[in-house]
């Protein structure tokens, strides 16, 4: 599993993030999302309690709101992002109909 660094500290910083550093940000916060699903999910296959498991993959479905929430986000901070993305959607549509 991938170890990201925490790029914020505690208290909130004086100085306002960039751009670009809001970009980076929102790809961190996603990336975390995605994290915290796989967590959530593995934890609730290990267990056998019932009450558990539903809870831990409602959490999870609630991340992958997030995911989308902070998708759309991007999608508005960094258009490049956005089309890329969708570069890749085409790319990977072209060599799975070969």
């Amino acid at each position: 599993m991938p170890e990201f660094s925490v790029p914020f500290g505690v208290k909130k910083s004086d100085r306002k993030l960039t751009d670009e550093e809001l970009i980076r940000a929102i790809r961190f916060s996603i990336a975390s999302e995605y994290e915290a699903i796989q967590i959530y999910e593995e934890i609730a296959e290990s267990t056998d309690n019932v009450n558990a498991q539903k809870l831990l993959n409602e959490i999870a479905e609630d991340e992958k709101v997030h995911v989308g929430n902070f998708s759309y986000l991007l999608s508005l901070l960094s258009p490049e992002d956005e089309e890329t993305t969708k570069e890749g959607i085409e790319e990977a549509k072209d060599i799975i109909e070969e």
